[in-house]
């Protein structure tokens, strides 16, 4: 079956929580401090130049940016991605960062049609404490894939270093979540296709979730 990836395409911005659509389609929400290469990223997982952009001023942006899956011929989208602003803006000032928070934040806490989180590291920086910080906000059981976006500055042993030591850092958080770590880089392609695959499958547990109760054998 073929990626839903590439199909993504504009849908709206919102700036509160009351904007966002109400037609209960499973979202899949990218997550990162500013400058972690998340917009590069989602680009390359929907084989795309300018979907999404970061912006020329870490923090400035504050809204939640939304974009179609499916076929443009389907009379609606099956899911959405849903692009976060980025975290971690030294400059910001307070009210801004509480805007995050009120946004952003919130929209992890209590957002029923979240799927899945990708949450996007920069391979040299691991796992900061704003990271387990918002990895906390989540509800228990929300998949979430870490990619560890620039890999390719990193040599084969460097980063087996980094992602063992990205996986060490999660365990010890002790997160009720089910969580999967990727090398990754949108430039050399590294991980893009294991990450598409994972989000790809769940878009697909989301729209057809197993029953958990019923009988393996």
């Amino acid at each position: 079956m073929a990626s839903l990836l590439p199909t993504a395409r504009f849908a709206t911005t919102v700036a509160k929580l009351a904007q966002l659509p109400r037609d209960g389609l499973p979202e899949i929400a990218f997550v990162g401090r500013s400058n972690a290469g998340k917009s590069s990223a989602i680009n390359a997982l929907c084989r795309r130049k300018r979907l999404a952009f970061a912006s020329k001023t870490p923090g400035r942006t504050q809204a939640l940016n939304c974009f179609a899956l499916g076929p443009e011929s389907a009379p609606a989208p099956v899911a959405l991605i849903v692009d976060t602003p980025g975290y971690g803006f030294a400059a910001a000032p307070l009210e801004v960062k509480r805007g995050w928070d009120q946004l952003a934040g919130r929209y992890l806490q209590i957002r029923e049609a979240l799927a899945a989180v990708v949450l996007v590291l920069d391979v040299r920086r691991g796992v900061t404490e704003l990271d387990r910080a918002l990895l906390r906000w989540l509800r228990p059981g929300v998949p979430v894939l870490v990619i560890l976006t620039k890999s390719d500055k990193l040599g084969r042993a460097e980063q087996r270093k980094a992602l063992d030591g990205v996986e060490a850092a999660l365990r010890e958080a002790r997160l009720p979540n089910p969580i999967s770590l990727l090398a990754f880089s949108s430039t050399t392609g590294l991980g893009v296709e294991q990450a598409r695959a994972w989000l790809d499958d769940a878009i697909s547990n989301a729209l057809d979730p197993k029953d958990s109760t019923e009988d393996p054998t």
